[in-house]
C-alpha cells in the first residue's frame, strides 16, 4: 500500500472530508493547508515531508513510523479495520518492536537524527502528541539495546516520555525518569547520565511535583560530574526550585547564582529544542524561581530578557511567562487578581498548545497564597 492510499483510507476512517483534514492540520499546527494539495497527497503526487509526516501522524492518531513505512501500512490498517483510528495500542507496539528487530533497526546516526527532530517538536507540540510517538520509538531502539550509544538514545527518548505525564501523578513521571538514569548509566556517557538527571530535576522542580526525587536525581547528577554542562546546570536550577518551594530562600538564591555561572560556560545557541538552554530559556526559569521567592523586580527583569529573544514560533513560553505573572500577583496577596490574569493567558493559548506543565503551573497560582513573605505551595 503506499503513502496516498493510506492518508486517503485513514481520513475515511474518521468519516472526514479532504477538506476536514487540511483543517485540522491547520488549527493544530499553524498551517494553511488546501483541500487540493491533501488530494495530491492522496493521488500521490505529492509526498509529505517530515513536518507533515507528523502533523498526520499527529491528527489522524497513528503511529508515525506507520506513515514512514517502518510498519506494514496494510498490516496496520487490517488491524483497526471498522473502527476509528485509536491511540497506538500493545499490539501496533509490538509489531512495531518485532519488525524493528527482524530489519535490524536505524543506524545510530539516524537514531540520533529522531532526537533531534522530537527536541525540537517537543517545544511545540501537544504532550499527548509527544507521547504516542515516542512511546512507538521506545519499542523499537529497546531491540538494539547491544549498541552502548543506544542507551544514550533511549534514555533521552524515556526523558522525554517522562516529561508527557504530570510528574504530581506521583507514579508514571518519577518511573520513567528513574528508568531513564538507569539506562544512560548502561551507555557509560557521562554526559548523557548528567543530562538525563538534570533534565528531570529541572521538569520536577518546575512542576512544584515529587521535589525529593528532583533533589535525588539532581545530587546524583553533581557526583557523576562538576563539568559545566547543560545536565548540570538543569540540575542545579532544580534544586533552586525545590528549595524555593520549600521555603528555603537562602538555598534557592545560592543556586540560581550558580546556575548563571554555569550557564556563562555551558549555555547554548540552539533556540527550540527541548535539549538547550538558550539565554531566553534560562530566564524562563530564572522568573518562575524569582516568582517564587517572591523577588518581584528581578522576575520582571527575567521575564524582559526572556520576551527579548524567545522564538515567535513559541508561543508557549511566552504564555508561561505571563502565568508567572500571575503568580506574582496572587503571592503579593491579589490571588483573584492574580489567579484571573493567568486564566487568561492560559486561554489565550490554543488548548492544543498546553502542556501539563502549564496546566500545574495553574493550579499552583489557584492554591498559592501570601504569607510572611514566603511562597506556601499546597500538597
Amino acid at each position: 500500500m503506499d503513502l496516498g492510499e493510506l492518508i486517503r483510507d485513514l481520513r475515511k476512517a474518521r468519516g472526514w472530508s479532504q477538506g476536514r483534514l487540511a483543517s485540522e492540520i491547520n488549527n493544530a499546527h499553524g498551517t494553511t493547508l488546501t483541500r487540493e494539495y491533501v488530494s495530491n497527497w492522496e493521488r500521490s503526487r505529492i509526498t509529505p515531508g517530515s513536518f507533515y509526516l507528523a502533523a498526520l501522524s499527529a491528527v489522524l492518531d497513528v503511529p508515525l513510523a506507520v506513515l514512514e513505512g517502518e510498519v506494514d501500512r496494510r498490516e496496520f490498517l487490517t488491524d483497526v479495520a471498522g473502527a476509528a483510528i485509536a491511540p497506538v495500542i500493545a499490539s501496533d507496539l509490538m509489531s512495531a518492536g518485532f519488525a524493528a528487530r527482524l530489519r535490524g533497526g536505524p543506524s545510530v546516526d539516524t537514531w540520533e537524527t529522531k532526537l533531534t527532530t522530537y527536541g525540537t517538536e517537543y517545544m511545540s507540540m501537544g504532550a499527548a502528541d509527544i507521547q504516542r510517538r515516542i512511546s512507538g520509538e521506545l519499542v523499537a531502539v529497546q531491540q538494539q539495546l547491544e549498541h552502548p550509544r543506544l542507551w544514550s538514545v533511549a534514555s533521552r527518548l524515556m526523558t522525554l516520555y517522562a516529561k508527557t505525564f504530570p510528574g504530581s501523578d506521583g507514579s508514571k513521571a518519577v518511573h520513567w525518569y528513574r528508568m531513564a538514569a538507569k539506562a544512560a548509566d548502561e551507555s557509560g556517557d557521562d554526559e548523557a547520565r548528567v543530562w538525563v538527571r538534570g533534565r528531570a530535576a529541572i521538569a520536577l522542580g518546575y512542576e512544584g511535583a515529587s521535589l525529593g526525587v528532583a533533589d535525588v536525581l539532581a545530587d546524583q547528577a553533581l557526583a557523576i560530574s562538576q563539568r559545566p554542562s547543560l545536565g548540570l546546570l538543569n540540575a542545579v536550577m532544580g534544586k533552586a526550585h525545590a528549595a524555593a518551594l520549600r521555603g528555603d530562600r537562602a538555598t534557592a538564591f545560592k543556586l540560581a547564582n550558580d546556575g548563571r555561572r554555569i550557564f556563562d560556560k555551558a549555555g547554548s545557541y540552539e533556540q527550540t529544542s527541548d535539549y538547550a538552554v538558550p539565554w531566553w530559556r534560562m530566564n524562563v526559569f530564572l522568573s518562575l524561581l524569582l516568582a517564587r521567592l517572591g523577588d518581584e523586580q528581578g522576575a520582571v527583569q527575567a521575564q524582559e530578557a526572556a520576551r527579548r529573544e524567545l522564538p515567535a514560533s513559541l508561543p508557549r513560553f511566552a504564555t508561561h511567562l505571563e502565568m508567572h505573572r500571575g503568580l506574582m500577583l496572587a503571592r503579593s496577596g491579589d490571588v483573584t487578581g492574580g489567579t484571573a490574569y493567568a486564566r487568561s493567558a492560559l486561554d489565550a493559548l490554543p488548548p492544543e498548545k498546553h502542556s501539563l506543565t502549564l496546566r500545574l503551573l495553574m493550579s499552583e497560582i489557584e492554591d498559592s497564597w501570601a504569607s510572611d513573605g514566603n511562597v506556601l505551595d499546597t500538597p
